[in-house]
């Protein structure tokens, strides 16, 4: 570990021993993972609470794998389940759509840390989080959530870093945002389409492909790889989407870009 690296690790633990506990916002990711984690190292079992909503915007692997985390290094991890999909402001799916599931989720985390006196409530937002369209973070402000990773200016590539450093098995695993930002914003948010999501993706990854994103148009599921996987995909492409068309898409195509993350964010920028 580089001495930049040490010095970033060295104010996270003081960030972290100088507040009494903490109840995290833990989706399985790296980011929240390396949160709870540092929690739990700096300030001890009974002061670091890994909280999750297992909710049908987070895929099944996921949840199990989270689930596996904080069995391996003794972590706490309590399972809500928060309400979103009920909220018309999110399943009428907006832009600003994040901004609630948000709020529904730092909503119940703050009734939840009432059990827990003068515990801070954590997410995983990171100092490159703050310079992307994230409505994530308003609702973060507004319920008074607080960030280390973003505090101690700690970057997505220094998060793996450390993660790597502390041999967490999740440091190199690529980000999986919530099934709903697969479906194009003004569209609205359903159980099924979140299944067709999770399922389809599901075939993508059984075919040895990990980083990956189907995107949910109507009838039509879009398939978005790396763009150095596309020549191996073209391979077992049309194996791939009988499969994924079988979950319920009337048309499948692989999209000639590849994958690029907040994709649906363009129209915003438009």
């Amino acid at each position: 570990m580089n001495e930049e690296l040490k010095n970033k690790l060295s104010e996270l633990e003081v960030w972290f021993t100088s507040r009494k506990g903490s109840v995290v916002a833990f989706s399985g990711g790296i980011d929240s993972a390396l949160v709870l984690f540092l929690a739990r190292k700096f300030q001890g079992k009974e002061n670091a609470i890994g909280v999750i909503s297992n909710s049908e915007s987070l895929k099944n692997k996921d949840f199990e794998e989270a689930k596996a985390f904080c069995e391996q290094f003794d972590i706490q991890l309590e399972i809500i389940k928060t309400n979103e999909l009920q909220d018309e402001r999110y399943n009428k799916n907006p832009i600003d759509r994040c901004f609630y599931c948000k709020l529904h989720l730092f909503q119940d985390l703050h009734a939840f840390s009432k059990k827990y006196l003068g515990f801070d409530v954590l997410s995983g937002t990171n100092a490159d989080d703050l310079g992307d369209y994230r409505p994530g973070i308003n609702a973060a402000n507004e319920q008074q959530v607080v960030s280390p990773l973003a505090d101690c200016k700690v970057t997505k590539e220094e998060i793996r870093q450390i993660a790597k450093y502390f041999e967490l098995p999740n440091w190199n695993k690529p980000a999986s945002p919530c099934l709903s930002s697969r479906i194009p914003y003004n569209q609205s948010v359903t159980v099924e389409k979140l299944k067709q999501v999770e399922m389809a993706e599901e075939i993508l990854n059984n075919y040895g492909f990990e980083d990956v994103r189907v995107r949910h148009y109507g009838t039509v599921g879009r398939i978005e790889v790396r763009k150095e996987d596309l020549e191996k995909l073209r391979l077992v492409q049309n194996e791939i989407i009988q499969k994924i068309k079988a979950v319920g898409f009337e048309n499948c195509e692989v999209d000639a870009e590849g994958l690029v993350s907040g994709k649906m964010n363009r129209v915003i920028n438009k």
